[in-house]
């Protein structure tokens, strides 16, 4: 358990519903359509999907999941971005208005194809995947009108999350624009990348690349020998504070100006739909820097993030209570279990703090328990809101520790009883 980690989650859950972030980038559209195989196609070695047609579902993707990840974390979300005049736009509209992000910002396009990414899921599988799309900057009027609306928003936020896909809308001059506007109020800019030409990006605080795109800047593969010199140069010519790269199953490496990169294991999971885990990961991290958090402890966090959203299928933002549930331990220790190990009490600790809950400690062997010891426990138990009871096994016991345990369990005042081995 990290201490610094449990801080900036603490710090998102108190301070989040007051700071407000402008992401600006891609806007896409996620389709998911569930089916069934049973049989191969006879016209090609493929697989017969058959589609249910009350299964359909809409999610937001792109820098809308970026802001939708947000909003689920607390904070207050400026979303701008563009899509086109079509159905598929439509369907984007009303995602939106579903999720609750704010619309101000997301400009329609005359003529302009709304991107549109269709998953078929079969199997509890994605089978296929299917783009609709347009790469090319929005006409003058549109970027004119998407400026102007940042414009007025960067000077209300307290940081900028720029998610670029390749799809056009952050075009060289507009990263300029709110790079340089950005740079002149003191509000921190992080990019979700795209390409290799990264100075598009200078003035910015923190990139967050994949591997694979990693591996293009470098122009070789980078396994684990050659990672650590391939990040440090990154982070030299790039010019950002931060540069951390994921890794899929490998976790995370953060590179860091003044301190030396720091690898981060991912979890075990099964992993079912690695959509819009990119999105979490800048997200988690982007909110965490923006509230001044230690970017290690930050990083940390996204990669839990990260593991929890790779477990679902299809896109799906993080919430504050999965982080919670997964950080504390609670899907795997009981908090109504009076009689616990010494591993499980950090967790519960953490849990307590977070709840802003003050816990007194005893310690000794209760070897036998005599009634002075019950009411010194008792008085112990009324100075906090929780007592916890670390019991030592003893040289020559006379009752044996886990009945000694149990006894000291069944007293109101103890919540815990945590059998100390030596």
């Amino acid at each position: 358990m990290n201490a610094d980690m449990h801080f900036v989650l603490k710090e998102i859950l108190a301070r989040a519903g007051s700071t407000r972030v402008l992401v600006v980038g891609d806007l896409i559209l996620d389709e998911y359509l569930w089916g069934h195989i049973e049989r191969i196609s006879p016209e090609a070695p493929v697989p017969i999907v058959e589609l249910d047609n009350r299964r359909q579902r809409f999610s937001l993707g792109g820098a809308a999941n970026v802001a939708h990840n947000l909003k689920h974390l607390g904070a207050n979300v400026f979303l701008a971005g563009i899509i086109g005049d079509d159905p598929r736009g439509m369907s984007f509209c009303q995602a939106q208005i579903r999720d609750g992000i704010d619309a101000m910002g997301t400009l329609i396009e005359k003529g302009r194809v709304t991107t549109c990414k269709t998953r078929v899921i079969a199997q509890d599988r994605q089978v296929i995947r299917i783009d609709q799309e347009v790469k090319c900057s929005p006409n003058l009027k549109s970027q004119e009108r998407l400026w102007c609306y940042i414009e007025g928003v960067i000077p209300q936020v307290a940081g900028v999350i720029l998610s670029d896909y390749g799809k056009g809308v952050l075009n060289d001059s507009l990263l300029r624009l709110i790079l340089d506007q950005a740079k002149s109020l003191g509000i921190p800019i992080l990019v979700d990348p795209y390409g290799v030409s990264y100075e598009r990006y200078n003035g910015s605080i923190a990139l967050t690349p994949n591997l694979k795109e990693a591996e293009l800047l470098i122009g070789e593969p980078l396994g684990d020998w050659t990672l650590i010199p391939a990040g440090d140069l990154l982070l030299k010519n790039t010019g950002c504070k931060y540069f951390l790269i994921t890794r899929g199953k490998e976790g995370m490496s953060l590179f860091q100006q003044d301190a030396p990169p720091r690898h981060i294991r991912t979890q075990a999971q099964e992993v079912f739909d690695v959509s819009g885990a990119g999105d979490t990961v800048i997200s988690v991290f982007g909110l965490g820097i923006i509230l001044g958090c230690d970017p290690l402890a930050c990083a940390k966090l996204a990669n839990l993030a990260a593991g929890i959203v790779v477990s679902k299928i299809g896109t799906t933002p993080i919430t504050t209570q999965e982080l919670e549930d997964r950080f504390y331990g609670k899907e795997k220790i009981e908090l109504n279990k009076p009689i616990i190990r010494p591993p499980e009490v950090e967790k519960i600790l953490c849990w307590a703090y977070a709840q802003g809950k003050q816990v007194v400690f005893a310690q000794g062997t209760y070897d036998p328990i005599f009634p002075k010891d019950v009411a010194y426990l008792q008085d112990l138990r009324n100075k906090g809101d929780m007592l916890i009871v670390f019991l030592e096994p003893g040289l020559n016991p006379l009752i044996p520790q886990q009945e000694r345990a149990f006894m000291l369990s069944a007293f109101s005042c103890v919540d815990y009883v945590a059998m100390l081995e030596s």
